[in-house]
């Protein structure tokens, strides 16, 4: 998980701010020391750890906090603050152009993740009612091409390649020209990348920028490698002049220096940040909610955002007259458990929300494979069966397990809490049930969040 160690650190940092009622000079010398230590060790860049906790120190000295009924508490809110402003203040959106297509052009070194990026990109933006149309540039590895075909095909968006061409240039002006003809309104080329920064790969980059009119230049880098991800971007951004940077393997990388570092040696923005294996995984990079998820407070929005994508609003309607009449079904508690399942692994959701400590949550078993059990259990019963729960007595419940490959214990702890929830539903008839049933979903709440559990 990304920043997990960095995390760790600091909160326990201000764990024993928290515990002084009046926080002195050595008080605060000794938190800054340690937050330093914490950052280096993180792998952030040394003369941005150095600015930072000058920062800091000078807004934390003052009588801002000193005189502060809650010291500790300022401290932490100063923090904070300056973790956003380093990390870039706000979310930097892609610039739309007003004539289509918007050119946006994937750069860096080979294995930082560009092709896998680029057909990510172009999937968010089709959720947002765009045309995107990917181009094949990268002429130089193995399978290049075809890897972008299969992605592009995954997610069902159109690929613009030239068979047995070596001309990449050349490949991006015909791709423009594809792109306008058949109204696609972005177009995301994958460039090639190569093991080291050199200046043939400069030049190429900088001629398909020219010819092919693009927009954006987005430098893909792998968080993993720290530092070295910190000096790449640095050199692409000398040559360059890149826009904005993507990150990708961020969940890999626990410590973070990247993340931190890159916009402050840059001044350019990080826009994107890549979360996890699934074309699916790439969000938005949003400064505030990082330094929120550094510090323990959770990430609330982006976990509301989740619950918006995987909660169909239609759905929700056709739930609450179901259980306005009391027809709620299993059949219908099989399809909100799909629901949920989109918003990603448990455990990623849990450490959103405020207050949850990652280090707590290490012997924490949360087990997955029940909602795999629930799925089984459900679909191992008849269409009677699970419009009419009346119908599942003792003899059909043996026959269930068997089928299920499950026990009688965990089939009747199914129908029982199933039973509960039918209860509990019928009490909250009353009101909307679709905003109700929504913001269950997103907050974690009882129903649709916390019932396998």
């Amino acid at each position: 998980m990304a920043f997990e160690s960095l995390a760790d650190k600091l909160q326990n940092t201000f764990k024993k701010l928290r515990g002084k009622g009046k926080v002195s000079e050595k008080d605060l010398k000794e938190a800054m020391r340690e937050v330093k230590l914490a950052l280096l060790e993180a792998d952030v860049n040394f003369k941005v750890v150095k600015d930072f906790i000058k920062n800091v120190s000078e807004r934390a000295a003052g009588s801002e906090v000193m005189e502060s009924l809650t010291p500790a508490q300022q401290v932490i809110k100063i923090v904070n603050e300056e973790l956003i402003a380093l990390m870039g203040s706000e979310e930097q959106k892609i610039k739309i152009s007003p004539k289509p297509p918007t050119v946006i052009m994937m750069v860096g070194l080979q294995g930082a993740g560009k092709t896998t990026t680029s057909a990510k990109l172009a999937g968010l933006f089709r959720k947002q009612g765009k045309r995107p149309l990917l181009c094949a540039c990268d002429v130089y590895r193995p399978a290049a091409v075809k890897q972008l075909q299969v992605v592009g095909a995954q997610l069902d968006i159109p690929v613009f390649a030239v068979e047995g061409s070596r001309e990449p240039v050349k490949i991006a002006q015909a791709a423009l020209e594809h792109a306008r003809r058949y109204s696609n309104d972005i177009l995301i080329i994958d460039t090639a990348g190569r093991l080291h920064i050199d200046e043939e790969l400069m030049d190429e980059l900088k001629n398909i920028r020219r010819e092919a009119e693009v927009s954006e230049t987005l430098l893909v880098v792998d968080a993993m490698t720290g530092q070295d991800a910190v000096n790449v971007a640095e050199s692409f951004n000398r040559d360059l002049d890149i826009d904005g940077v993507v990150l990708t393997k961020l969940d890999g990388d626990t410590r973070g220096g990247a993340a931190i570092s890159v916009r402050a040696v840059t001044n350019k923005p990080i826009k994107f940040c890549g979360m996890g294996e699934k074309l699916s995984d790439l969000e938005v990079f949003h400064p505030d909610r990082m330094a929120s998820r550094i510090l323990g407070m959770g990430d609330v929005m982006s976990l509301i955002e989740k619950a918006e994508q995987a909660f169909d609003d239609k759905k929700a309607a056709e739930l609450e007259k179901k259980m306005r009449s009391a027809t709620f079904t299993y059949n219908d508690f099989l399809d909100q458990m799909e629901q949920m399942k989109k918003m990603g692994p448990l455990e990623q959701l849990i450490k959103m929300m405020p207050g949850v400590n990652a280090k707590a949550l290490e012997n924490v078993d949360i087990d997955e494979k029940r909602f795999s059990h629930i799925e089984a259990i459900i679909k191992s019963m008849t269409e009677g069966e699970r419009e009419n729960r009346d119908k599942l007595i003792p003899k059909r419940r043996e026959r269930i397990a068997k089928g299920s490959g499950t026990s009688m214990a965990e089939v009747n702890a199914l129908i029982k809490q199933f039973e509960q929830m039918q209860k509990m539903m019928k009490q909250l008839t009353n009101g909307n049930m679709a905003k109700q049933m929504k913001r269950f979903g997103k907050l974690g709440g009882k129903g649709k969040g916390r019932f396998p559990f």
